[in-house]
């Protein structure tokens, strides 16, 4: 495994939460545990402890690579292709 990753590599500017919410969850009344942002397109969706994996679901589905998480005072990113994380 390389100790390299060109997606985490692409991220400048760290895409915040509008709301502390996860967009799907909140559609259908479901909880979640923790929180993640999409880099790409900056969704906050639930992580995979949540019942629904939002997350995760977002990558399949879109192919976006790159997650930070949303929770206070966590600092990491999280590249879905690569399987690496990143402190920033």
């Amino acid at each position: 495994m390389s100790d390299f990753c060109e997606h985490l590599d692409a991220i400048h500017s760290i895409k915040t939460p509008k709301e502390f919410v996860c967009e799907e969850c909140i559609k259908t009344g479901s909880e979640w545990v923790h929180l993640r942002t999409c880099q790409t397109c900056g969704s906050t969706l639930c992580c995979d402890d949540s019942p629904h994996k939002h997350a995760t679901k977002h990558f399949h589905r879109s192919g976006h690579p790159v997650i930070v998480s949303a929770e206070p005072g966590e600092r990491w990113l999280w590249c879905f292709v690569d399987k690496m994380i990143a402190e920033y």
